[in-house]
């Protein structure tokens, strides 16, 4: 299937409330075993990056998960930013560890951190141009920075695309099962991400599929 890319961003406040009214406790809640089974030599005590939070979810699921260590999440959507800092509120023990801030790669100011961890879920395959992602990272990561991406992986046909949101989306609203469909259509393969990352130097990390529709990028810079 070829791709066709998406909006990159989710500034309709209609939209992002759908979003975040979704239930994604599977696939969200299976991201920190998931990065624990990739890096589990990874210790996270330190600053950590979330690059597109969106309004939180995966963000706040690794806030708990590690409660030693620092987080920022950076998104270019205000609705979903604002919808990231309600839930913020709503758990005060996560208020003086999780910070969020608007902006949009490659163009904004990013806080020079010794991170320990740079992720990223779901925002890989919004990016018009994936190069932005990379970049930003090689940009920010220092040496032994643990890097982890979480994203969708291209269907080979619209035809399984569509089989698979009946399958997993039925339940959920028209606007997420048409938004799920064209996420599909837009994400990458798994060879397109190796040569991703291969042109921009990023040779130590690790591209594997994961069912039913998703990838990871993981390693060590």
């Amino acid at each position: 299937m070829e791709r066709i890319p998406e909006p990159e961003l989710m500034d309709d406040p209609v939209q992002a409330l759908a979003y975040s009214r979704a239930d994604f406790s599977a696939a969200h809640g299976a991201r920190v075993e998931m990065f624990r089974h990739s890096l589990p030599g990874v210790t996270l005590d330190g600053p950590a990056l979330d690059l597109g939070c969106g309004s939180g979810d995966v963000l706040l699921r690794f806030a708990r998960a590690f409660p030693e260590a620092r987080f920022l999440g950076v998104d270019g959507s205000q609705p979903m930013l604002a919808l990231a800092q309600q839930a913020i509120e709503a758990d005060p023990a996560l208020q003086a560890r999780v910070r969020l801030q608007y902006g949009i790669i490659p163009g904004c100011a990013l806080p020079r951190e010794p991170w320990q961890l740079i992720m990223c879920h779901s925002l890989l395959h919004q990016l018009h141009d994936p190069r932005v992602l990379w970049q930003t990272i090689a940009a920010c990561a220092g040496p032994g920075c643990a890097v982890f991406v979480a994203d969708l992986r291209r269907p080979p046909s619209e035809l399984e695309a569509r089989r698979l949101v009946a399958a997993t989306s039925k339940d959920e609203p028209q606007i997420l099962q048409r938004d799920f469909f064209n996420s599909l259509r837009a994400a990458f393969e798994l060879d397109e991400v190796r040569a991703q990352l291969t042109a921009a130097g990023l040779t130590t990390l690790q591209v594997r599929a994961q069912e039913p529709f998703h990838l990871t990028v993981h390693g060590r810079l």
